[in-house]
């Protein structure tokens, strides 16, 4: 029927109907797909201001986590590590619970907001618990009321991990959402663009947060900056969520379809309640064990869930690469705080030491896809996805042999402090002439002026006997155990003899610790790298200051008379700075002051953490995107969603089996450790590889498409048989018809 043959009154409802479908259709174009800039919605820019922001919040904090709580709260490593790690395995956990939120309840806009605000404030939680000065009553520097920082910051990070974790399947999701079917390129682009923003985010952040945190900060005392350090990424994080609502009028908002996580634990809840209940050998065997879900669920869902349960079976060995891999923000991180960052005109922080992955990333991801893969095709070898996550795994576990080298190294480096039932002693010479030590164990030094024993000498005993041979002087002297101690001997020996309490540990954070010990018969004021002068009596010894590395400047004052000494530092040492007897000021005063070196300073370079760090980056390539890959492409088309969450469990999971190993193996050394994690992936990458060799790859999409064909003609045969029904009821009605008319 041609228009003009179309009746005026049907006519015109005609086209009110096209008017109106007309003009709803311009209008949802013009809010969400229209506004345009260089093809792509405008509304995605917002998207990826706003994950940049929040990447650089949640991996700025997490770079200084676990040194906030081995110097601010002043846990162990091993109680450091144990919290870093449970914190990780909430963020990884919490993404299914995001998920099934977003898609079952409120949509993926109002969880992005709602869980952002709850991310702000568990980051404003995280540097508030920092401020050392809200508890610190006595002005001191350190807090007097640790409790209250323990738990704020344990809210905190609870907070954030609800928040990042929550967000974390739905940005990406809700990207893809803004852009229209015939935009396919596009969409691909901003992925591209969006993971990008995630390591350019990570990147700049563990760049950035280590160098606030190494500043000096407070009201009353200035200390590391650990306030800063996690404010920054809180204010990012409010930058991330105020940059999202601006955008809201923009994007588009689909509404919440059901989550077919939550239809798939249903399905196979109900195929294991049926298989319990037909237990009895009177019933028969069925082919697969999913298969009793036939009684009520679809064939094609139950035949996607035997799919995906093939992939999450594989996915059994997954956790123990994961173990490995995020130690490299814990176990790493304290290794190199026991190691030399000076790189010359550049000097990196332990916590800096991380940005090497995502460089690292960058740089392998174009190589392996480019170069790597495509070489060893032309020789001719079938690198499948599974022999590149086997590949994957043992470099990992030979970045963590790497590690346990390194290790080795430093362990010659530290020095040996007395057990708990042990005492050390150093002697030093305050005097103007040689003299000639004798200690217990038959131990015989010759100290010169202002000079003292290289060593510690350990003793069992808490009371040893000290003589002096060259003027007969012999004394008893008490002892402390399980502390180190310097024994100052004055120029007259029948004046008090000086015992000093020194450090029985390595100085925190890489800095270096100074003090004066004052020679003369008169007192001094000594003020250490520009800080406030302390008064030194004679013949005591002043407390330690935190020096970092780097040249330093110390003062000596008496009255009008001054003197200044400067120092080049490295990064661990202590040194003990003597004012001889025989100082005098003037131009060379510098030259009689003696260091005297108590430890160290750290000798392993930062630079021999980088093999561990390109090992264990190139199995994360070979494995992490390799893995992500063969599942989504061994996924039916609407359960990757469900391997996403398997994927992200088996990150939780294995952060979690950090904790059991440290806890059960309790090994003193931590080169130990490293070595029984890096064997413990050999062990899973060979039972891995005997899985991947039994492992048959699917085509989901060709299964699917032969069920669908299954039922199509299923449905045809019901439509043919039942025609043929209705013919044969016809047929007899008719032959009833005509007996009845006979």
């Amino acid at each position: 029927m041609r228009m003009h043959d179309i009746p005026p009154r049907e006519g015109r409802l005609r086209k009110l109907i096209i008017y109106v479908r007309l003009r709803w259709f311009i209008i949802d174009k013009l809010r969400v797909r229209d506004v345009a800039v260089c093809g792509y919605p405008l509304s995605i820019f917002f998207i990826v201001v706003n994950e940049f922001c929040e990447r650089f919040s949640y991996y700025g904090m997490r770079a200084v986590l676990v040194l906030y709580f081995k110097y601010f709260l002043l846990w162990d490593d091993d109680l450091a590590t144990s919290i870093y790690h449970i914190f990780v395995a909430l963020c990884y956990l919490t993404p299914i619970l995001g998920a099934i939120v977003a898609d079952s309840w409120l949509g993926k806009f109002k969880t992005i907001i709602y869980l952002s605000i709850v991310y702000a404030l568990g980051q404003v939680a995280m540097a508030v618990s920092a401020i050392h000065d809200i508890t610190d009553s006595d002005k001191d520097g350190s807090p007097d009321d640790m409790t209250f920082h323990v738990v704020l910051s344990m809210v905190g990070l609870f907070l954030i991990a609800l928040g990042t974790g929550g967000i974390k399947p739905c940005v990406a999701a809700f990207g893809g959402d803004q852009f229209s079917d015939h935009q396919e390129k596009q969409r691909r682009t901003f992925f591209s663009v969006f993971y990008l923003c995630i390591n350019g985010g990570s990147l700049l952040s563990t760049i950035i947060t280590p160098i606030l945190r190494a500043q000096e900060c407070g009201i009353h005392t200035k200390q590391s900056c650990y306030p800063l350090a996690f404010g920054v990424p809180a204010a990012l994080m409010v930058v991330a969520l105020v940059v999202f609502i601006v955008g809201s009028g923009m994007y588009y908002k689909a509404e919440p379809q059901g989550n077919i996580m939550m239809d798939v634990c249903r399905c196979i809840s109900f195929a294991i309640a049926n298989r319990y209940r037909h237990r009895s050998n009177r019933f028969p065997k069925r082919q697969h064990w999913m298969d009793w879900a036939e009684e009520k669920y679809d064939k094609l869902l139950i035949a996607q869930i035997k799919m995906v349960l093939k992939v999450l079976f594989l996915y059994i060995p997954l956790p123990m690469f994961w173990t490995l891999f995020d130690q490299k923000g814990s176990r790493w991180t304290l290794q190199a705080t026991t190691m030399d960052g000076n790189f010359g005109a550049l000097v990196i922080q332990p916590d800096q030491m991380q940005t090497v992955n995502p460089i690292l990333i960058l740089t392998l991801v174009p190589i392996m896809d480019s170069v790597i893969y495509p070489l060893i095709q032309k020789c001719g070898l079938n690198f499948t996805p599974l022999k590149r996550m086997t590949v994957g795994m043992f470099l990992a576990a030979l970045a963590f042999v790497c590690a346990a080298l390194v290790q080795v190294e430093i362990d010659k480096t530290l020095p040996t402090f007395p057990s708990a039932y042990q005492s050390q002693l150093k002697v030093l010479n305050m005097g103007e002439n040689p003299i000639t030590v004798k200690l217990a164990n038959n131990i015989q030094l010759s100290l010169s002026p202002s000079q003292a024993s290289e060593q510690f000498f350990t003793f069992e005993e808490e009371e040893i006997v000290v003589s002096v041979d060259s003027h007969g002087v012999t004394r008893p002297v008490f002892l402390s155990k399980g502390e180190r101690q310097t024994l100052g001997l004055p120029s007259n020996l029948t004046h008090e003899w000086l015992l000093t309490e020194d450090l029985k540990a390595k100085p925190q954070q890489g800095n270096n610790a100074v003090r004066f010990i004052n020679g003369m018969s008169t007192v001094v004021n000594v003020s250490a790298a520009g800080g406030e002068a302390s008064l030194l009596e004679p013949l005591s010894y002043s407390n330690y200051s935190q020096i970092k590395n780097g040249i330093a400047t110390f003062t000596v004052r008496m009255a009008s008379k001054s003197c200044d000494y400067r120092r080049e530092f490295g990064f661990g040492s202590s040194y003990t700075l003597v004012i001889p007897s025989t100082f005098t000021f003037g131009p060379t005063c510098h030259e009689s002051i003696r260091a005297i070196e108590d430890i160290k300073p750290n000798s392993v370079h930062m630079a021999l953490q980088i093999p561990q760090y390109f090992f264990i980056t190139a199995g994360e390539v070979m494995f992490s995107v390799t893995g992500l890959e063969f599942s989504y492409s061994q996924a039916p088309s609407n359960m990757k969603a469900v391997l996403q969450a398997g994927w992200l469990f088996t990150v939780a999971v294995g952060n979690f089996i950090v904790l059991i190993v440290a806890e059960l193996a309790k090994l003193p050394k931590q080169w130990a450790e490293y070595v029984l994690f890096a064997s413990l992936l050999v062990a899973v990458c060979f039972i891995f590889s005997i899985m991947a060799y039994f492992y048959t790859y699917m085509d989901p999409s060709g299964i699917e498409a032969q069920f669908k064909t299954k039922v199509n003609a299923d449905d045809k045969d019901d439509i043919w048989d039942k025609h043929k029904k209705d013919i044969r009821r016809d047929s007899v009605d008719s032959d009833d018809e005509k007996q009845t008319n006979m």
